[in-house]
């Protein structure tokens, strides 16, 4: 379960939004963090506080390949990205680094509280409850330990 205060966003929010080309060529997370969701709110990387849930509309991450955009949200604090669709590559990408998110038409306020719950595809504001993909066991257990190349090294110390 994820509970957090909601930042609102809408459709086709593409990765060179999330975070500009002009930051891709530093490998220092705290860059990513600073300048996350810049080119739609350049202060978004002061207002948000770690625990925070990002609602987006239709196609978010939409664009480049760059897996810095989930790189970017995940160290800006962003505990789950909630949207009604996800652009493929940005799907993975969150799910490689171990960044929740879940496909959900969720109506909801900026600054509303959501309660998030991965396992069964629910997220609830507000008091009313809203169904959404539920991510299959794998993804999930990808996600629980923290991104691909940690589920791996988890998968590794079991054989």
């Amino acid at each position: 379960m994820i509970k957090g205060k909601v930042w609102v966003f809408g459709d086709d929010i593409d990765t060179d939004v999330i975070i500009p080309g002009k930051y891709l060529r530093t490998t220092d997370m705290q860059v990513f963090a600073d300048h996350a969701m810049e080119g739609i709110d350049p202060d978004f990387s002061k207002k948000i506080k770690p625990g925070d849930i990002v609602v987006g509309g239709n196609n978010f991450g939409c664009g480049s390949s760059r897996e810095q955009a989930a790189l970017a949200l995940k160290f800006a604090g962003v505990a789950c990205v909630v949207a009604r669709s996800f652009g493929r590559i940005f799907f993975r990408n969150a799910i490689n680094v171990g960044l929740p998110l879940m496909e959900a038409d969720v109506q909801c306020q900026e600054g509303d509280e959501i309660e998030v719950d991965l396992e069964n595809g629910k997220a609830t504001v507000n008091g009313k409850q809203y169904s959404g993909n539920k991510l299959p066991d794998f993804l999930l257990e990808i996600l629980n330990d923290g991104g691909l190349v940690a589920h791996r090294r988890s998968m590794m110390g079991k054989k």
